[in-house]
């Protein structure tokens, strides 16, 4: 049936296995004495680590599909155990509300896990600064198993993942997804459909002449590029619209102040701000309320702080685009998990979450269940 050079295979036991409808408990050392390789050869080839050659590696696999194996979990657990991987999560997340639900739903995760022995290291930073980031991830590349990164959309931190990838670490992008990179997956929204979304809300919620201010994080993040896009491609066929001014803000509040006020006393004529991003919607609230606009002002966001949830009561903004913080957090770290404790690769390249439209209404629901 099957032949090797090296071992000699028991016919009788191959035939067993083939003809008892694969209700035996299948284990590598069997598939290794029907294949005649070490068991080594085979745990390499079914945790894809190690090279081995491709024939050989074709040859396990089929024994494999064929007898119906499946991991042992109380073995992948115990291995994992001795192993201790090790996930590190990166994120310039400092200073910004909405990453304290993202962190909080993986660190109740990574609390979880630990008992089958994955230690979980946090590297978090305060601002958009590449080089910081580059650093950091490149200090990681012989400590850790994996890493859960919310990139900076540059070329030097493209560069840093694929030392990373090339060196075995499994690379989770989570929130904003990066260009050309060889990361694993992303877990996140889909950022140019969110801007749809939100050019959509402006022109039902507010009828006639259209005169947008933007603010937003940073466009070194892909997704608040990618918002951008999605917002003036809807806008692109509205005749009555304008975009007046774009502003990043860093996503600081403080900044987001001093910048949106700079912008609507530049621009009076301003009558529909476009918050594309969480960090700085209640600076640039702050700045409509301190201008006092004499025309109503329509006002559409992302995400539900609750300092926005307080603004929608207050009738400053009008709606807000959810996008699942807590999910993102629990996905992402269920994916690393899979993977390094039961040898699980992602089933998918995107791990795409749905944008929600939220009102003063329905707000509330959505706060509870995060």
């Amino acid at each position: 049936m099957y032949n090797n050079n090296k071992r000699n295979f028991d016919e009788n036991k191959v035939e067993k296995y083939f003809n008892l409808g694969g209700d035996l408990v299948v284990t590598i050392k069997e598939i290794a004495d029907l294949c005649g390789v070490s068991r080594g050869t085979v745990d390499r080839v079914l945790n894809n680590r190690g090279n081995v050659k491709s024939e050989k590696k074709a040859l396990i696999l089929k024994v494999a599909k064929e007898m119906k194996y499946t991991p042992n979990p109380a073995g992948k657990a115990l291995a994992a155990r001795k192993l201790k991987p090790t996930v590190a999560v990166v994120m310039p997340s400092i200073g910004i509300s909405f990453f304290d639900v993202v962190l909080e739903a993986m660190q109740k995760s990574a609390a979880s896990y630990a008992m089958y022995g994955m230690q979980v290291q946090w590297y978090l930073s305060k601002g958009y600064n590449a080089q910081v980031q580059y650093n950091q991830l490149m200090k990681l590349k012989d400590k850790v198993n994996a890493v859960i990164l919310m990139p900076i959309n540059d070329e030097c931190i493209c560069q840093a993942i694929k030392a990373l990838t090339d060196n075995g670490v499994f690379v989770v992008t989570i929130n904003t997804d990066i260009e050309n990179s060889t990361r694993n997956c992303y877990v996140g929204t889909d950022y140019f459909n969110g801007g749809c979304t939100a050019g959509a809300l402006l022109q039902l919620l507010h009828r006639g002449q259209l005169n947008v201010g933007i603010t937003l994080g940073s466009l070194q993040i892909l997704g608040h590029q990618q918002r951008l896009e999605g917002f003036r491609h809807l806008l692109q066929s509205n005749t009555q619209a304008k975009i007046l001014g774009i502003v990043e803000d860093q996503d600081d509040e403080i900044l987001s102040y001093e910048k949106n006020l700079a912008l609507l006393r530049e621009h009076p004529e301003i009558n529909a701000i476009f918050a594309a991003t969480s960090g700085g919607i209640y600076g640039a609230c702050r700045a409509i309320m301190a201008c006092q606009p004499s025309h109503d002002m329509t006002v559409v966001v992302f995400d539900n702080l609750p300092t926005t949830v307080e603004l929608m009561e207050q009738g400053i903004v009008q709606a807000t685009i959810y996008q699942h913080p807590r999910r993102q957090g629990q996905i992402a770290m269920q994916i690393v998990f899979d993977y390094l404790v039961n040898g699980k690769a992602p089933e998918k390249e995107l791990y795409l979450l749905t944008n929600e439209i939220r009102i003063k209404e329905n707000i509330s629901a959505t706060t509870e269940s995060q």
